[in-house]
């Protein structure tokens, strides 16, 4: 076998085994879509009860997770004092949702990253929002940062 040949035999290979990895990759996504449909219709529920100024709510639909993290008084203060300065939102559109099964400092299970590009009264921000599947099969929000 001459070296070129060698070459290019590992060159279709290397294609070959690149092809099927993005199959398998764009199987695995046709397979999350309808979950991180349901987690970004969760997300929407959820931002729209903290766009409401309905904190208490707000903690009310969140995953056992959030809940056991922090108290409803804690996130109402807290999401209030953040959320005040910025003025009413304007506008919001998903940048990226990504499905995940682990997150760093997170139970393994299922998760989908949520970024909002969002355009407050008085700034410009980056939402970030955490659906995960909770106990009940319900997707509920486990994490929320604004940057």
């Amino acid at each position: 076998m001459t070296l070129l040949h060698s070459v290019c035999r590992s060159k279709t290979a290397v294609r070959f085994l690149a092809a099927l990895l993005f199959l398998a990759g764009t199987a695995a996504l046709a397979q999350d879509e309808p979950q991180v449909a349901k987690a970004e219709a969760a997300a929407q529920t959820w931002l729209a009860l903290a766009d409401s100024g309905d904190y208490a709510q707000n903690w009310d639909q969140s995953s056992s997770l959030f809940q056991a993290s922090i108290s409803k008084a804690m996130w109402a203060g807290a999401l209030g004092n953040a959320r005040q300065p910025l003025g009413k939102v304007m506008s919001r559109k998903v940048k990226t949702a990504v499905f995940k099964r682990s997150l760093p400092g997170a139970p393994d299970g299922e998760y989908v990253v949520i970024q909002y590009a969002t355009q407050f009264e008085h700034h410009t921000a980056t939402e970030t929002v955490t659906p995960m599947l909770d106990k009940d099969g319900s997707w509920r929000v486990s994490g929320y940062f604004i940057n």
